[in-house]
């Protein structure tokens, strides 16, 4: 069986100090708790002026890390730009593909995060792929339709036998405190491990995105192809990270 994956995405959140501060707790909380990683994953994705603060106090643990987004080239003339190459030397292991707030803000397309997916497996960079459909899609019955166009064309010829991570997030559910309800997580998720075992994916495992807390994690946690949860404004706290990374 599968490990339980808690990944936390800090945003734009947390100067390289506190991400210190942060990794010290977890791991000392961590260590109070036998086994910890007999189960779970445990990942983060800090900002682009974090990552190294997070690299020198994981080095040697268990807990992986990795940015936020990289950029289709792993070096070159793209000022501004995050390389998957240099994120690698610094020993991450895992990066955020497509979240929401990439394709919503900053336009990134199918094609781009399709390039971005391929050069990280190139460095055997775990990606974490993310997808999920807007309120106006749901409202209208696109649900997935929008997340199997995304899957298709966002992971379109990537090697098929490694391991990848898809994090289906609805975008009306992120920070709004509005969370999916059990059946409309089990009715996706169900969907789309099917869909991805129809498309020949050999080692994937979904996780669940969107206003996830302490509170609801134990329920999420028992729904079929739930394998773990991409958090955001609940794991900027170690406590809270915690508390969902143990909930039952």
């Amino acid at each position: 069986m599968n490990k339980k994956i808690y990944a936390a995405n800090w945003k734009l959140n947390k100067t390289p100090e506190e991400a210190r501060e942060f990794v010290i707790k977890l791991k000392n909380d961590i260590f109070k708790i036998p086994d910890f990683f007999s189960n779970r994953e445990v990942m983060i994705f800090p900002s682009a002026f974090a990552l190294e603060a997070v690299s020198s106090l994981c080095a040697g643990t268990d807990i992986q890390f990795g940015p936020q987004n990289v950029y289709a080239e792993k070096s070159g003339a793209f000022t501004g730009e995050n390389s998957a190459e240099v994120a690698k030397s610094l020993q991450a292991g895992v990066a955020l593909v497509g979240h929401s707030e990439r394709r919503e803000i900053f336009k990134e397309q199918d094609d781009t995060l399709n390039k971005k997916v391929a050069v990280l497996q190139s460095l055997q960079v775990l990606p974490v792929f993310c997808i999920g459909e807007t309120l106006a899609q749901r409202e209208a019955g696109k649900t997935l339709d929008v997340c199997y166009s995304q899957l298709n064309n966002g992971l379109k010829e990537i090697n098929k036998e490694l391991r990848l991570v898809v994090a289906y997030e609805p975008v009306w559910a992120i920070g709004t405190g509005k969370v999916a309800t059990k059946e409309q997580v089990a009715e996706v998720h169900a969907k789309l491990f099917e869909y991805l075992s129809s498309q020949g994916f050999k080692n994937v495992q979904l996780l669940y995105g969107g206003s996830v807390k302490p509170e609801n994690a134990g329920e999420l946690l028992k729904i079929p192809h739930v394998d773990g949860f991409l958090i955001g404004g609940a794991s900027l706290q170690p406590d809270s990270f915690l508390k969902i990374s143990t909930a039952q």
